[in-house]
């Protein structure tokens, strides 16, 4: 069995089941260069303090290491500095290292490590090339950019934009490795399954004011400027303007949250504020509503997309995030629009609630199949390539028989 060591910034509640199922296939040790308390949350953009109510660090091996930063943070390049690694890593036996992006000084760390060692180094990151950045910006990066990625031994990609970015930067395919984000989908769907069975579901419905057969549009996300929740808002109020029986959910907190509750009620928007809601209760959430709704205007991926639609909804996503050309197909999982553009935004939720009130099953066979396929036996599948082709003593990985981590539907 081969030794990997993950770096990666601090608990995240979609790597956790990764981790897990990788521990079930190599010899696997994380480490963490960062503990993210419950003010840190807050710091992200949440508006408050709170822990994940799911468990992140079971089933799988893990170190914190030691963070000298001054001021210690995952949003800045100087908030992990953990020299350290380079010791760890020496003296861990391990065949390979893989690193969560380069945007941290502890990545640059376990890099340039790495390559002390010579050891392989996998990274997985999800940058694309519709992220807004000025011209000068762009052009600052590039040769910096491509000299790094292509001296890296392989590329997990997430997705087709990722890998567009990827081959931008000079990354040959060979190594390239397809290992999709993706979510718990199994613990999704049954829980929101769970949800429209006990009438939690109904119940969050009635709360917003809703009857069971109107289209009920959700926004889940922090309540912060780029997530545009003021686009969203916006364009349910033209809908019930225009005589259209539609209502809205907004599940999330951020600094702004007042804004945008007083921009609903001088529109008089049809919408719903639920506040913050934990990895728990979202399943209850999505199963309330019939579409999400994702208007952002910058946005690596969009992982809130995996969830609705491993709870059977569709979702209308803004062109720029990273999960759309994956994700959405046009009028069969969802639907992309130009990112700000409130008119087209309005235009395809118009459309959704068509389809719904004459058929409320329309999109949910297209969703199951496609969200099947952005599960976690694909990232295992493509993590195990990706050690194959970097290490010797990895043995040649058989999709056929790798273990199936998810139950979706393959059809």
């Amino acid at each position: 069995m081969s030794r990997l060591a993950v770096v990666t910034s601090h608990p995240i509640q979609y790597q956790a089941p990764w981790f897990r199922a990788l521990a079930q296939v190599v010899d696997l040790e994380v480490f963490f260069c960062h503990r993210q308390d419950g003010a840190g949350q807050a710091d992200a953009g949440f508006g408050r303090t709170f822990d994940w109510d799911i468990p992140l660090l079971d089933g799988y091996r893990y170190r914190w290491l030691r963070n000298v930063a001054p001021r210690p943070s995952v949003d800045r390049f100087s908030g992990c500095n953990t020299p350290e690694i380079a010791d760890l890593l020496r003296d861990g036996g391990f065949d390979a290292c893989l690193v969560s992006g380069w945007y941290l000084r502890s990545y640059v760390q376990a890099i340039r490590a790495c390559w002390a060692l010579r050891m392989p180094v996998l990274m997985r990151g999800d940058s694309h090339l519709a992220t807004p950045r000025s011209g000068l910006k762009t052009a600052a990066k590039y040769l910096p950019y491509r000299w790094l990625l292509r001296h890296l031994d392989a590329h997990l990609y997430v997705g087709q934009a990722n890998r567009a970015y990827l081959q931008h930067y000079g990354v040959a395919d060979e190594r390239l490795f397809f290992a999709p984000h993706f979510v718990d989908n199994d613990r999704f769907a049954e829980s929101a399954a769970r949800a429209r069975a006990s009438g939690a579901a109904a119940a969050l419905r009635a709360a917003a004011g809703a009857t069971p057969d109107a289209p009920m549009f959700l926004f889940a996300g922090k309540l912060v400027a780029h997530k545009r929740a003021s686009d969203f808002i916006q364009a349910l109020a033209g809908l019930r303007a225009s005589g259209r029986v539609v209502h809205g959910l907004i599940v999330g907190s951020g600094p702004d949250e007042a804004a945008l509750r007083e921009l609903a009620g001088t529109l008089g928007a049809p919408v719903h504020f639920t506040g913050f809601r934990n990895q728990s209760e979202m399943p209850v959430c999505y199963a309330a509503a019939d579409c999400l709704v994702l208007p952002s205007i910058s946005e690596t991926w969009g992982l809130v997309v995996n969830e609705a639609m491993a709870c059977g909804l569709p979702a209308i996503v803004s062109d720029v995030a990273g999960s759309a050309e994956d994700l959405i197909e046009t009028g069969a999982t969802g639907y992309t629009y130009p990112a700000g553009g409130i008119p087209q935004l309005w235009d395809r939720m118009s459309e959704v609630a068509s389809r719904l009130e004459q058929d409320r099953t329309a999109f949910a066979l297209p969703v199951r199949r496609k969200i099947a396929r952005y599960a976690c036996d694909a990232a295992i599948v493509g993590t195990l390539q990706a050690l194959e082709a970097v290490s010797p003593r990895v043995r040649p990985v058989a999709p056929e028989a790798t273990p199936v981590f998810s139950r979706g539907d393959r059809s």
